[in-house]
């Protein structure tokens, strides 16, 4: 059997362990169980990862990668800018329905990482990993669409982090009763609301926003 680029055994090995982690959960994975889930061996895992903290954090932005690949794809420019802050939403909450259990992992590994030593600056990477991410695909919009801001790139980045992490871990607990798609077209008038267009006036897409994450 032809040897497989380290690269390509390390995204192996920690889907893996996304697997084995939302079978199992994060403390009752062990690297044992994660080379057997990716059909590797023992000796594979410790050339690719030196450490658990190594992997749990190959695993943290893995996952925010599975969710970005969707959103970035959905948020190419629309007809108006409520629109397209409507079709990335809408993507990212169809995937944390289809994928529930992977989403849930995100808190254990937020509590595991909180509680063990010596981990704790992963849950602080996590994070940041999330404000950095909505930073970077606000720039790409206002790159596409021309657009101002009402608030700083760093504070409306936070902003959406706490807010789809809230919605988030809201869904995981109470589940789909219906009332989503209002709360979605609420969040999305509002964060419509925080951009102008290049003029400086007021966007105006905000109440369209409410069909389009429907």
């Amino acid at each position: 059997m032809a040897r497989r680029p380290s690269a390509e055994r390390r995204r192996q090995l920690t889907e893996g362990a996304i697997r084995a982690m939302t079978r199992d959960g994060v403390a009752g994975t062990t690297t044992r169980s994660i080379a057997a889930e990716a059909g590797v061996s023992l000796s594979v895992f410790h050339y690719c990862f030196d450490s658990k903290r190594a992997l749990v954090e190959s695993v943290i932005e893995t996952i925010t990668g599975h969710s970005v690949a969707v959103v970035r794809e959905a948020i190419r420019p629309k007809a108006t800018l409520a629109e397209t802050i409507g079709a990335g939403f809408q993507a990212y909450w169809d995937h944390v329905r289809a994928h529930p259990a992977e989403h849930m992992l995100t808190y254990e590994l937020t509590q595991y990482a909180l509680r063990q030593t010596g981990f704790e600056h992963l849950a602080r990477r996590q994070y940041e990993l999330y404000g950095d991410t909505y930073a970077e695909l606000i720039e790409q919009l206002r790159h596409e669409m021309d657009f101002e801001l009402r608030v700083p790139v760093p504070v409306l980045a936070r902003y959406l982090a706490a807010m789809t992490d809230g919605l988030t871990l809201h869904f995981l607990v109470l589940g789909d009763d219906g009332t989503w798609p209002a709360v979605l077209g609420t969040v999305t008038d509002h964060v419509a609301g925080l951009v102008r267009d290049g003029d400086g006036d007021g966007d105006g897409d905000g109440d369209e926003a409410r069909s389009a994450t429907r």
